[in-house]
C-alpha cells in the first residue's frame, strides 16, 4: 500500500500537467494510467498524430502543387504511407517519453494499470491498493458510434484506426463534418483518396460561426471533397474489402448509398467511465454520462475531483490541462480558476480556423449590440507570398465599449493568431487597443491588427 496527497486517474493533458502541478505545489503525486503510455488519447491516437500526418500530407500538396512556381524543380515525390506512419508514430513516442522525464524531473509515480476506485481516499490498481486524500479523476474519452454503423477499425475505422491506415483508399466516406471529420478526411484526400464527407446538420463545423463554416465548406470543395449534408446515415453493410454507407435526406427522406473502401466515424466522443467504481460511490453524473461537478472541480463524494472530458465543456487538451493545474492549486490551497470564456478552438485544415469567445450568431440571437472588424488575408502582403491568401480574420465588438467579444480566423496558422486576441480578451482589451498595437510587417498577425482597424474608422489595406 502507497500513501499519497494526491492520486490521478489518467495519464492524459489533463492528467499528466494536472499531476506536475501537484508535485510542483509540494504535493505527494501519482498518475494511474492503463494504456501502457502516457499522454492519453491526444498523444496517442489524437491531436499529435494527426497532426503529424496534416503536416506531412500538406508538405506533399506544397511540393506537389507550389514548388515549380518559385522556381524549385524536379521529380515529384510519390506517397509512401507505411514510411509516414512510422514518422508519425516516431512523435509520439517522442513525446510520450517527454512526459515520462517529466514525471522523473517532478518526482510524480507512474503507475501502470486500470484503477478503479475502491473507496474513498482508496485506489485499486491490479492487486495493490493506494491511499490518497484527495482523488481526481481524469479518464478521457471515447468514440461514440451510430445504431447500425460497427466500427472495426479495418474497413469502419474510428479516428483511432484512421490515423494507422495500411494503405491510402481510394474512396473514403467520412460520417460527421465536426473537427476531427474534416481534419483526417483532408489527410487522406491531400494524398489521393476521394473524400465524401455526410453530415446530419445542414452545416459543417457546428458550433463554428456561420460565416467561417460557409468559406471552410467552400475551400474543401475545391480542394475536393464532397459534402453531403442534411443526411442521417441509416446503415454501413461491409464485404471483406468494401463497404457501403447508406443515408437518408433529411428534407425529403429519399435514401441514396455511397461505396467506399474506408468508412471513418466521426460523429463525436463520450465520457470514459467505465470500471472506475463510480455508481457504487455514489458520484453523480449528468444525463449525458459526464461526471457532475462544482465550480472547483468537486463530485458530490469528499476528496473525489474530476477535470477534463468527462465534465461539462468542451473536449480539448488545452481545456483539460487548464483544469489540471487549476484542480491541483486547490487541492493545495490556492485560488485555481479557469476562465471558461477565453478557450479557443481550432480546425487544422488548411486553411485553419480558430475561434475564441462568441460567434456573431450567438450575439444576433441575444439581441447584442456588436461591431465587425473584417480583414481579407487577400490583402496580407506574408499570405501572398506563401500561396495563402485563403480566409479571412473576423472580430466581434461590443458596440458601445469596443471591448472584444469573440474572434473568428480562417487562413494561414490561425492556431497560432489567435492567441493574440485570447491573451487581449483575458485583459478586458478593446479592439482599438490591437489596432493601435505596433505589428512585424511582413507577417501574418498584421491581418489581426487590420481587422481590430477595421472595427473602427477602417482597415488600411482593404
Amino acid at each position: 500500500m502507497s500513501n499519497y496527497d494526491v492520486i490521478i486517474i489518467g495519464g492524459g493533458p489533463g492528467g499528466y500537467v494536472g499531476a506536475i502541478r501537484c508535485a510542483q505545489l509540494g504535493l505527494k503525486t501519482a498518475v494511474v494510467e492503463g494504456r501502457g503510455a502516457l499522454g492519453g488519447t491526444c498523444l496517442n491516437v489524437g491531436c499529435i498524430p494527426s497532426k503529424a500526418l496534416l503536416h506531412a500530407s500538406e508538405s506533399y500538396h506544397e511540393a506537389t502543387t507550389n514548388f515549380t512556381k518559385m522556381g524549385l524543380m524536379g521529380k515529384s515525390p510519390s506517397v509512401d504511407l507505411p514510411t509516414m506512419m512510422d514518422y508519425k508514430q516516431s512523435v509520439i513516442d517522442g513525446n510520450v517519453q517527454g512526459i515520462e522525464f517529466l514525471f522523473k524531473k517532478n518526482k510524480v509515480d507512474y503507475i501502470q494499470g486500470w484503477g478503479k476506485i475502491t473507496g474513498v481516499g482508496e485506489v485499486t490498481v491490479g492487486d495493490d491498493v493506494h491511499t490518497a486524500k484527495n482523488i481526481v479523476i481524469a479518464t478521457g474519452s471515447e468514440p461514440t458510434t451510430l445504431p447500425n454503423v460497427e466500427v472495426d477499425e479495418k474497413i469502419v475505422v474510428s479516428s483511432t484506426g484512421a490515423l494507422a491506415l495500411k494503405k491510402v483508399p481510394k474512396k473514403m466516406v467520412v460520417i460527421g463534418a465536426g473537427v476531427i471529420g474534416l481534419e483526417l478526411g483532408s489527410v487522406y484526400s491531400r494524398l489521393g483518396a476521394e473524400v465524401t464527407v455526410v453530415e446530419f446538420l445542414d452545416h459543417i463545423t457546428p458550433g463554428m460561426d456561420s460565416d467561417i463554416s460557409k468559406t471552410l465548406q467552400r475551400s474543401l470543395k475545391k480542394q475536393g471533397l464532397k459534402f453531403v449534408l442534411g443526411a442521417a446515415v441509416q446503415k454501413v453493410e461491409t464485404t471483406k474489402t468494401k463497404a457501403k454507407v447508406t443515408y437518408k435526406l433529411r428534407k425529403n427522406d429519399t435514401e441514396a448509398t455511397i461505396d467506399a473502401d474506408i468508412v471513418l466515424v466521426a460523429t463525436g466522443r463520450k465520457p470514459y467511465t467505465a470500471g472506475l467504481g463510480l455508481e457504487a460511490l455514489g458520484v453523480e453524473m449528468t444525463e449525458r454520462g459526464q461526471i457532475k461537478t462544482d465550480a472547483h472541480w468537486r463530485t458530490n463524494v469528499e476528496g473525489i475531483y474530476a477535470i477534463g472530458d468527462v465534465i461539462t465543456g468542451p473536449m480539448l487538451a488545452h481545456k483539460a490541462e487548464d483544469e489540471g493545474i487549476a484542480v491541483a492549486e486547490t487541492i493545495a490551497g490556492q485560488a485555481g480558476h479557469v476562465n471558461y470564456d477565453i478557450i479557443p478552438g481550432v480546425i487544422y485544415t488548411t486553411p485553419e480556423v480558430a475561434s475564441v469567445g462568441l460567434t456573431e450568431d450567438a450575439l444576433k440571437e441575444a439581441g447584442h449590440a456588436y461591431k465587425v472588424g473584417k480583414f481579407n488575408f487577400m490583402g496580407n502582403g506574408r499570405a501572398k507570398a506563401n500561396f495563402a491568401t485563403e480566409g479571412f480574420v473576423k472580430i466581434l465588438a461590443d458596440a458601445k465599449t469596443d471591448r472584444i467579444l469573440g474572434a473568428h480566423i480562417l487562413g494561414p496558422v490561425a492556431g497560432e493568431l489567435i492567441h493574440e486576441i485570447c491573451v487581449a480578451m483575458e485583459f478586458g482589451a478593446a479592439a482599438e487597443d490591437i489596432a493601435r498595437t505596433c505589428h512585424a510587417h511582413p507577417t501574418y498577425s498584421e491581418a489581426v491588427r487590420e481587422a481590430a482597424l477595421a472595427c473602427g474608422d477602417g482597415a488600411i489595406h482593404a
